[in-house]
Parts: structure tokens; C-alpha cells; sequence
């Protein structure tokens, strides 16, 4: 065969075969693309992610220069930066350790401990519930029963929880026509954070599993089928299969929601709020609210949520540290 011939079927260009892809030489590097490559490339892929990133950007980044409120004597009809410098002195209360505010912050943090350890185990134990349910079906029907109170409001809810616990309710009713004592469950303080936690398990436990399912649905038949040649029991499976297996998203959504930790649910405790008094109900979001736009003290109530804020950053900072020295790859990677 001549050299032209040799040539053609190298390269595949007169044959009409595909040319072959060469292959960079050790201890060699394929050039960078330059970024206007990168945008040609991927243009059509940036276009589809432009709304969500132009609402990221007007709702979420945006409105963070509103933080400045923290430093100013803020007087509403001022145009925007032009009310007087303060300082620091909007966080005075928070220095200074005023009685309303450690009140608000001692409720945030007891709600905050109940439900990290009473809430977010609840749609793991429930998932795994559901998990090991044989009839798809029936599995189905239970999953469209759970996720139905993620869609309902929180004053349906609230009022849901008034018809059946409040002193006119359905329980207490039952109880006058058989001659018991009634239950004071609505409006007493003692069991405030014990209602609002049975109330966030009802609402949200079931549509948090979502996560959890498809975490299970990733693990491998294999490994339970060799964990019961090797004699494992189902709690030896739970243990050594199932668990490790959604170990990641576990860890994941524990990180984020020590980020959002200080937050405890503002629309469901201001509508109880009335009936059980503000030295039971009150935490850091409705103590911004009745501070600031109740109170006129909009300074110190940007103050304290600059704070709340800047703790659940370093608290996601921190947790996902900790997560990559166990080896887990929590929100980012270092």
C-alpha cells in the first residue's frame, strides 16, 4: 500500500470512517479552554438556569444590603442609607444581655435542641418504616396520606389542633359527656413546646422522608441479600446496611438544618402566641418582628437577625468541618 493510502487510513478522512482521536503524550496537557469557549459550549444550559439565578439573586443577595439597618438609627420615611450612623449601639441588647432578649433566645435554643432530637430523627425512623413495607401498593396509599399536612397551612393547622385539643375541642368534649376532667393542653405554657413539636412532626415528618426514600432505594439488593447468607439478622441489616447507606444524606440534612437551627417555625408560634404569653412563646424571629415592625425599633431587630444570621453560617462552616474529618463530604468539599 503507498504512503497516500497508509495516510488515508490513518486519519479516516478519505475512507469515511471517524478520524481517531489522539491521545496526549505522557507528561503532556490538553490546552485550557479559554471562557468565552466555556459560554459558547454552554450556553444553552446557562440559559435554563438564568431565572433561577436572577431570582436567587433579587430575593436572597439583594436584599442583604438591607443589613446596614443594623448600624442606623433607621427611620422608615428616609430615603435608604440616609438615616443616621449609630455604631454598634443597635446591639446593645445583645451585649448588654437585656431580659427580653436572652428570654427569646433561651425558648430558641430549648425548641432548637427538642427538635434536633425529637424532629429531624422522625422522617429517618419513618422512611425506614415505609421502606421495608412488601406491597408497593399499600406503601403508595401510606405515603399519600403523609405527605397531604406538608400542603396545608399553618393556621389550618393551628386550627386543626384547636378543634381537637383546645378546651371546646373534640377530646375535651368527650370527656365532659363521660364526666372526666378536661385537659388544659391549648394555651398552657408548660406544654407549649411540647405542642409545637407534635405540631411540626404532623406537618412536615412525612414529606421530609422523600429524601430518605430515595436514599434507601440506592442501596445495593446485593448487600442485604449477602448480609442474609451470612446468618445477619434484620436489625444486623438495619445496622450494617441500611444506615450506612443513607449515612451521607443524613449527615447532609443534619448540617443544613444546624444552619436554619435558630430559626423555630415564626408563623406557627405568632398565632399561638396570644394564649400562652411572651415569656413562653417568644424567640428570636418573633422578637425581631415585635421589636421591629410592632415596636418601630427596626435597628435593634436588624441587629439581632444580622446575628442570627452570621450564627448559622458559621454553624454550617463549622458542622461541615467536622464532617470532613470523618471522612464525609457534607455540603461542599474543602
Amino acid at each position: 500500500m503507498n504512503r497516500t493510502g497508509l495516510a488515508a487510513r490513518g486519519t479516516g478522512a478519505r475512507t469515511g470512517g471517524p478520524p481517531r482521536r489522539r491521545t496526549p503524550r505522557p507528561g503532556t496537557t490538553r490546552p485550557r479552554t479559554t471562557w468565552r469557549a466555556r459560554l459558547a459550549r454552554d450556553r444553552v444550559l446557562l440559559l435554563m438556569a438564568a431565572p433561577g439565578m436572577i431570582l436567587l439573586l433579587l430575593f436572597q443577595y439583594v436584599p442583604l444590603a438591607g443589613n446596614v439597618i443594623a448600624f442606623q438609627g433607621y427611620l422608615p420615611f428616609l430615603p435608604f442609607g440616609q438615616s443616621p450612623w449609630v455604631g454598634f449601639d443597635n446591639f446593645a441588647v445583645i451585649i448588654n444581655g437585656d431580659p427580653a432578649f436572652l428570654n427569646a433566645l433561651r425558648n430558641t435554643l430549648v425548641l432548637t435542641l427538642v427538635q434536633v432530637v425529637l424532629v429531624f430523627p422522625a422522617p429517618i425512623a419513618l422512611a425506614l418504616l415505609m421502606n421495608s413495607m412488601l406491597s408497593e401498593r399499600l406503601k403508595r396509599a401510606v405515603q399519600s396520606v403523609l405527605y397531604l399536612p406538608h400542603f396545608l397551612s399553618w393556621v389550618i393547622v393551628v386550627a386543626v389542633f384547636q378543634q381537637v385539643l383546645g378546651g371546646a375541642g373534640l377530646i375535651n368534649n368527650l370527656l365532659r359527656e363521660h364526666g372526666a376532667d378536661t385537659l388544659s393542653i391549648i394555651g398552657n405554657s408548660d406544654l407549649f413546646v411540647a405542642l409545637l413539636t407534635s405540631q411540626v412532626i404532623w406537618k412536615d415528618t412525612g414529606w421530609a422522608t422523600i429524601l430518605f426514600l430515595a436514599a434507601l432505594s440506592q442501596i445495593d439488593a446485593s448487600l442485604y441479600e449477602a448480609a442474609r447468607v451470612d446468618g445477619a439478622s434484620r436489625w444486623r441489616q438495619l445496622w450494617h446496611v441500611t444506615l450506612p447507606g443513607i449515612r451521607g444524606i443524613v449527615i447532609l440534612l443534619l448540617i443544613l438544618r444546624l444552619g436554619d437551627s435558630l430559626t423555630v417555625g415564626f408563623e406557627q408560634i405568632i398565632l399561638q402566641q396570644d394564649g400562652v404569653g411572651l415569656a413562653a412563646s417568644e424567640v428570636l424571629d418573633t422578637y425581631v418582628y415585635n421589636n421591629g415592625i410592632v415596636g418601630g425599633q427596626w435597628g435593634v431587630a436588624a441587629a439581632v437577625g444580622l446575628v442570627k444570621g452570621v450564627v448559622g453560617v458559621l454553624l454550617v462552616l463549622g458542622a461541615n468541618k467536622i464532617a470532613h474529618l470523618f471522612g464525609e463530604n457534607g455540603v461542599y468539599k474543602s
